[in-house]
């Protein structure tokens, strides 16, 4: 112990000061993120929608008929924007369409609809969306098609129409769409595009390795888009989320860290480009999906080897979980 405070006690003070300064810079900027942090998760509201267009500007929501997708065009025709409703069922959209048409009435709300089967990647899709928004006003693009694995499955038995599908919806499918909308949005010089990202392409996610890659890719791809287009007055971000009730989650009940998708969608649109943000052009909108990627982010870190280990107990176990209830239903109903 004596030896220590000799060596301190040797240390010239100028080399004792800068240590000192140095260190307090460091901890003054960890105090600043993490007020900063808070300050944007539970006070600051984000960029209010109406920078993008007056009412009854058009809005495209793709995958509209079920789940975020229909959460998200009910909340922007409550919002008084028109919508284009872009999914694979037909009956669900006009069924969609109808009951916000009949509940809006006396705003004048009007709706569009395309059913478009994302995993066909047919041109002539994507044609027919073109059409469908030609004249159009469009100042909002919603990517929110996407698919994942039915149950988590290691790389090497994902069956290769599974593999197919969830590159081709969610990340053609994605950059099809955006292609077709976004001159839209660049010519009128103002607009914005929100595509719907995951923790599982935040962290490397395995067991769900092919859909884990593609969301990683849309949050590559939409932060580079971001710098492309922001001069034109056109706003991207990539939304993360953990789960959120769905039957693409499979969760059923909400809890404190999976919100039924109408409180998210609320959270996603309140906090347009103000959550926590953890790379350029996005954002984690929900406080709790927020609170544990800051946390992982600061302890753990991103990809660390303990993270992704977890990563892969948790998901094996789910899909341990899932053979029996589906070996149960099978000697069920044999």
């Amino acid at each position: 112990m004596e030896a220590i405070r000799s060596f301190i006690a040797a240390i010239p003070s100028p080399v004792t000061a800068t240590f000192a300064a140095v260190g307090a810079l460091f901890l003054g900027s960890k105090v600043l993120s993490y007020l900063g942090f808070l300050l944007n998760i539970f006070v600051l509201s984000g960029t209010n929608l109406r920078k993008y267009g007056k009412k009854g500007t058009w809005a495209v929501v793709t995958g509209a008929s079920d789940g975020l997708g229909k959460e998200f065009a009910t909340q922007l025709a409550r919002k008084g924007f028109n919508l284009v409703l872009v999914s694979r069922t037909q009956s669900k959209l006009d069924d969609l369409a109808a009951k916000l048409e009949t509940k809006h009435a006396a705003t004048g709300l009007k709706t569009k609809v395309v059913a478009m089967d994302y995993s066909k990647n047919d041109d002539s899709d994507y044609v027919r969306l073109a059409d469908a928004v030609k004249g159009l006003d469009v100042g909002i693009l919603i990517n929110n098609v996407g698919q994942s694995h039915s149950i988590p499955v290691p790389f090497l038995e994902t069956e290769a129409q599974e593999l197919e599908n969830i590159v081709t919806i969610n990340c053609l499918g994605t950059l099809k769409t955006t292609k077709t909308i976004l001159p839209l949005l660049v010519q009128r010089k103002k607009g914005l595009v929100l595509t719907m990202g995951s923790f599982g392409g935040w962290m490397p996610t395995p067991y769900l390795a092919t859909y884990s890659g593609s969301k990683a890719f849309l949050q590559h791809w939409n932060t580079a888009l971001s710098a492309e287009v922001k001069p034109f007055g056109v706003d991207t971000y990539l939304v993360l989320s953990y789960l959120v009730v769905s039957a693409m989650s499979k969760v059923r009940r909400p809890s404190l860290l999976i919100p039924n998708p109408d409180v998210f969608v609320r959270f996603a649109l309140g906090k347009v480009g103000r959550g926590w943000q953890a790379m350029a052009s996005t954002y984690t909108p929900y406080w709790s999906h927020a609170l544990m990627q800051w946390w992982v982010e600061n302890t753990i870190g991103v990809g660390h080897k303990l993270a992704v280990w977890y990563n892969l107990v948790m998901h094996k176990d789910i899909r341990r979980r899932a053979l029996r209830k589906a070996a149960r239903e099978a000697k069920k109903s044999s």
